[in-house]
């Protein structure tokens, strides 16, 4: 019997659960393995053996071949899949906003979260110009979720999966969601088609 995918993760990263949402999401079988990033669990040799770069997420195929990196990671996962657009184009503009999500997004939204919900960091010592780009990040979805339902095309595609990841969590930043409706009816929907619940990956579940 084949033995199913490893995934190593924390289920406080929103990287991390981009591939644990894929992989439920497409009833692909896995074997989820608890890494506690804080407590330096990435950094034990057992884990650098499998990832040398001490990170999570991280997938170990059947065949033993290892993929990090959660984008990648969701991409392998979701091959052949209505999650990648059937139009070639439509599969670059969802990688488009997915590298944005990784290099314009997740550096203002993630981390402000990580400083205030769990270093509890005080307002006065969080860089103000994180707050300031995660709203310009918010910004840009807004703008985007106007007049459509999903990032790309008619339907959730991985784009939606990659961004919702964090956004939903924001709050626990500070950012206050209430002021991009647009984006707070956009997590709504993929909330309900990822079948999530509302504590989903929170430091501070019912918070």
């Amino acid at each position: 019997m084949t033995q199913p995918v490893r995934i190593f993760g924390d289920r406080r990263s929103g990287n991390c659960l981009k591939v644990k949402w894929t992989a439920d999401y497409l009833s692909i079988p896995y074997q989820w393995n608890e890494i506690d990033v804080v407590k330096g669990e990435t950094r034990t040799d057992d884990f650098l053996a499998i990832n040398p770069a001490g990170q999570v997420p991280c997938l170990e195929r059947e065949d033993g071949r290892i993929l990090a990196q959660s984008n990648a990671i969701i991409f392998h996962l979701a091959g052949g899949s209505p999650l990648i657009p059937a139009d070639s184009f439509d599969t670059a503009k969802m990688l488009e906003w997915m590298f944005w999500e990784q290099y314009s997004h997740e550096p203002a939204i993630a981390v402000r979260r990580y400083q205030k919900a769990f270093m509890k960091l005080p307002e006065d010592s969080i860089d103000p110009a994180l707050m300031a780009k995660g709203r310009r990040a918010l910004g840009v979805m807004e703008m985007r979720l106007l007049s459509r339902d999903f990032i790309v095309g008619d339907t959730m595609t991985l784009a939606d999966i990659a961004l919702v990841a964090y956004t939903r969590l924001a709050d626990e930043g500070g950012f206050d969601l209430d002021q991009f409706l647009n984006v707070r009816s956009w997590i709504a929907r993929i909330d309900q088609e990822l079948g999530l619940d509302s504590d989903d990956g929170r430091f501070n579940p019912g918070g």
